[in-house]
C-alpha cells in the first residue's frame, strides 16, 4: 500500500485501535474460538483497556499503528519484552498485530511487522518470538513467509471455556 506510514500510537489512537482490535478478532478467529466470545467484544471496553494500557506503560512495550496516505488507522502492533510466563527475558515478543478487515493483504500488516523487527533488533534482542492460533493458517502463512518458524512450544488458551491451541513462532534477529 502506497503512502502507508508507521508511527508510535497516542493516546487520540486508541479508540481506532480498539475497532480495528475487535473487528480483527472478530474476522480472523471466526470459526476457531467460539463465536460467543466474538460477539460479546466491545470497541468501547477495549478502547479503554488501551487507554490504561498506554498511559500507565513503563516504556517497555511498543505499541505502533499504520496510517494510510489519508491519515486513517488502519493497523495496529504490539511488542515488547518475552514473557516466560512471569519472567521476562532477553528476547522480545510481538504480542498482537491487527489490520483492519477491509485492509487485509495490502501490505499494513507486513509494514507493521517489519518496524517491529527493526525496533526489536536495534534494541539488541535476539529472537522475536510470537504465539498463533495453531489453526489460523492464514497468519501462520504470514509468519513464515517473514522468516517465522514454528519452534514446537504450544499452550491452549482459554476462551469461554473452550481450550483453543497456540503455537510459538521465533524468528534469529541479525546482531
Amino acid at each position: 500500500m502506497s503512502g502507508l506510514r508507521v508511527r508510535e500510537m497516542t493516546l487520540a489512537d486508541c479508540d481506532r485501535v480498539a475497532e480495528i482490535r475487535t473487528r480483527g478478532w472478530q474476522s480472523a478467529y471466526r470459526g476457531l474460538i467460539p463465536q460467543s466470545y466474538l460477539d460479546g467484544l466491545s470497541v468501547e471496553e477495549d478502547a479503554e483497556r488501551r487507554r490504561t494500557y498506554l498511559s500507565q506503560g513503563d516504556g517497555s512495550v511498543v505499541n505502533l499503528v499504520a496510517e494510510d496516505a489519508g491519515g486513517e488507522l488502519v493497523g495496529w502492533a504490539c511488542h515488547g519484552p518475552y514473557r516466560d510466563d512471569e519472567v521476562l527475558t532477553a528476547d522480545a515478543e510481538l504480542y498482537a498485530i491487527y489490520v483492519h478487515p477491509d485492509q487485509v493483504g495490502q501490505g499494513v500488516g507486513r509494514a507493521l511487522l517489519t518496524e517491529s523487527v527493526t525496533r526489536c533488533t536495534a534494541a539488541g534482542h535476539g529472537r522475536l518470538l510470537l504465539w498463533v492460533l495453531k489453526e489460523n493458517d492464514r497468519a501462520r502463512r504470514f509468519y513464515e513467509r517473514a522468516g517465522f518458524r514454528a519452534d514446537g512450544a504450544e499452550e491452549p488458551f482459554e476462551v469461554d471455556g473452550v481450550a483453543v491451541p497456540e503455537v510459538r513462532y521465533a524468528r534469529t534477529l541479525p546482531r
